[in-house]
């Protein structure tokens, strides 16, 4: 364990505190505080257990709901109890703790004092004594805490499946009790609109509503959207009351609510709706504003103007990411803004509509926040980056000097599969462990700490296009939200994977006994078999070349030159940096090179299917042996009839036989539906 959690245990023994009492009610608190220290005896909640709050009227107000909605069953103070009583005491300073979300809790016989220089600061210390608190009695304690990161985030897609308010409740009760304080609500996509506009009705009376209930359906069968109340009509939005009730509802557990207005791009049910605002000026044409109408700017800034009334976060997301950008390429409107403004390209036309915009939120006190493709083109003077296609977004900003924000597919997207892909509801494909989630450091290891201050935060990613159900939702956000919680607030000095794994198990227990739906942790499988360790065969560390039209693609390299004979084997995911994808006709074509003729008995591969992102089985696959490198003999010839599917599947294609052979040459052809094909090692024996 770390150098403070030692040190703890020295002090737990000095102070004869049972070893199990101390690790079951004290150490079970997600996220992990930054300082821990023992001290006598311990405190019990009994029928007499009453608390008093010394707070402004607002944090007051809060902190007497969340004791009233907890399991304590204790009572407000109204007179001078000192005995048996929990304290809230907002100070105007104190010692140690620099953020206003920290927070001191002290626990004697007689009282718990939870200290903090704001409202935030006593919830979250409320919520740690509340998950504490569990067992009746806690023991001496002295917990000095606060976050590591000022954003703390998790974001709904609501566009694709929408969520009614009472599902959004629930997943802010959970975020507060585990220190979350931003839920980012992406509320516009092609999927559908979610927010009543008053000068726009179109867009929840037409935009909203779609004709498959299924996102893919959907996607599949000519992306149409419906009239309200028609048959079959699909969708849902929230009305202006429901937005202020979620506001108030997140804004009492100190949450700040974000909405997302995609622009310019993912904006294909706004230009159904109101076709003259796209290129084409026609419905189902366009998925991009367009740049040069003036008229696309009016709509955005009225769109915005009646958000802002709704949502007072200093934050407005804009996204900004996946711009098609064609449209503006054959645009009149376009070349003509592109002209007068002396805008080179298509990227600096983005980068103009997204100054634009920023001046518009400026202009009304507000910041802008948008994915990483806000950078394209020229960054906006004051904008913050939601840095998603790894990390480099972050590493870009920070270096203008702009706060970055982290939230890298690769660990914060929950919507990926987190077990073994056979034992889970489909899912868009790759694959994120809890304990991946929990390895991610926010701030790379190589950067400065000035630069490193300008790491605001980090998020978990909730995209719904496969997630149906409330259910399914939920499964796919917990427990990994809490992985991302601990890292948000903890610093890496105090985690530790095996105590989180423990500390998260019961928190699933927790939630579950309190109506969510998660991931079923106990019984996780894990990743693919032979993962976790090399795998020795005769062409380990064999010369590999490849065929000058058979090259792998250069985002999914593995490695490169020795991925195919490195030993080492692929997960469940090609985005694992394990498996060698290859984009072109001629698919996989490498010759092996052993060193010297060899006695062989097996040639095979293992491929893997994952229809949705467009990676196929191999259709056909030719296994050829030569001793001198110059005359080939075919010894196996597999055709393969590649069907699409919605599971993620693995096959293997070798061949079993008896040869001797210096060289191997082994090539695998796509299908009819062309795409990626991906292999991980090619195993001689």
């Amino acid at each position: 364990m770390k150098k403070h959690l030692t040190n703890l245990s020295i002090g737990i023994c000095v102070l004869s505190l049972s070893c199990s009492c101390y690790t079951d009610v004290v150490n079970n608190v997600i996220p992990h505080p930054a300082d821990i220290t023992p001290s006598k005896g311990s405190f019990t909640l009994n029928d007499d257990t009453s608390y008093r709050i010394s707070a402004n009227k607002n944090d007051s107000l809060s902190l007497c709901h969340l004791f009233e909605k907890s399991s304590l069953n204790v009572k407000k103070c109204d007179g001078n109890q000192n005995g048996n009583i929990i304290i809230l005491r907002q100070e105007n300073n104190i010692p140690g703790i620099n953020s206003p979300e920290g927070y001191v809790l002290s626990v004697t016989p007689d009282s718990i004092v939870i200290r903090a220089t704001s409202g935030a600061g006593l919830f979250y210390g409320a919520q740690t004594m509340l998950q504490m608190a569990d067992d009746k009695s806690i023991p001496g304690i002295v917990i000095t805490d606060w976050p590591r990161f000022p954003y703390r985030g998790f974001m709904l897609d609501v566009s694709r499946h929408f969520r009614d308010k009472e599902f959004v409740k629930k997943q802010i009760d959970a975020m507060a009790r585990y220190k979350l304080n931003k839920l980012h609500l992406h509320l516009t996509d092609a999927a559908g609109w979610r927010i009543a506009i008053d000068k726009y009705p179109r867009l929840t009376e037409f935009a909203a509503w779609r004709e498959f209930p299924t996102w893919k359906e959907w996607w599949n069968n000519g992306r149409r959207y419906m009239e309200e109340g028609s048959d079959g009509a699909y969708g849902g939005y929230y009305t202006k009351d429901d937005i202020r009730e979620l506001v108030a509802y997140a804004a009492e557990r100190y949450i700040t609510i974000i909405p997302e207005i995609e622009m310019p791009s993912h904006s294909e049910e706004v230009l159904a709706a109101y076709p003259e605002l796209s290129c084409s000026r026609q419905p189902y044409k366009n998925s991009d504003f367009c740049v040069g109408n003036e008229q696309s700017f009016e709509f955005l800034e009225n769109v915005l103007t009646e958000v802002m009334e709704l949502f007072p976060s200093e934050y407005i997301h804009i996204g900004g990411d996946e711009a098609a950008k064609t449209a503006w390429k054959n645009c009149r409107l376009c070349s003509k803004r592109m002209a007068d403004e002396s805008i080179k390209n298509v990227d600096e036309l983005q980068s103009y509509m997204i100054h634009r915009i920023e001046r518009f939120l400026n202009k009304n006190n507000r910041k802008l926040l948008g994915w990483d493709e806000i950078l394209d083109g020229g960054l906006a003077p004051n904008a913050t980056v939601m840095s998603w296609r790894g990390t480099d977004g972050a590493i870009k900003a920070v270096n203008a000097g702009h706060k970055a924000i982290m939230t890298p597919g690769e660990f914060c997207y929950i919507d990926a599969y987190q077990d073994a892909p056979y034992s889970q509801p489909e899912a868009i494909g790759g694959y994120l462990p809890l304990s991946k989630v929990y390895s991610f450091n926010p701030v790379p290891e190589e950067m400065d700490a000035e630069k490193a201050a300008l790491i605001y935060g980090v998020q978990a990613n909730l995209f719904t296009e496969y997630i149906t159900t409330d259910q399914h939702a939920e499964m796919m956000t917990y427990p990994r939200l809490l992985a991302l919680a601990e890292v948000a607030w903890s610093t890496p000095d105090v985690m530790d994977y095996s105590d989180f794994h423990r500390r998260a198990l019961l928190a699933v227990q927790k939630l579950e006994s309190e109506g969510y739906n998660t991931f079923n942790l106990k019984n996780e499988i894990g990743n693919r078999p032979g993962f976790d360790r090399p795998v020795q065969h005769l062409a380990v560390g064999a010369k590999v070349s490849y065929s000058d039209d058979a090259m792998y693609y250069p985002s999914y390299t593995a490695g490169g030159d020795t991925a195919l004979v490195d030993g080492i084997t692929g997960g469940w995911t090609y985005g694992d940096r394990r498996w060698q994808g290859f984009c072109n006709r001629e698919g996989l074509d490498v010759t092996i090179d052993l060193g010297k003729v060899m006695e062989l008995g097996y040639i095979g591969a293992d491929f893997m299917q994952v229809c949705g992102p467009g990676v196929f089985l191999p259709a056909e696959v030719i296994i050829s042996v030569s001793s001198d490198g110059n005359e080939f003999i075919e010894i196996k010839h597999l055709k393969h009839d590649v069907t699409q599917d919605d599971k993620v599947s693995f096959m293997n294609f070798g061949w079993d036989g008896k040869t001797s052979a210096r060289y191997i040459r082994y090539n695998a052809k796509p299908g009819k539906f062309g795409g990626f094909l991906f292999t991980d090692e090619i195993i001689v024996r």
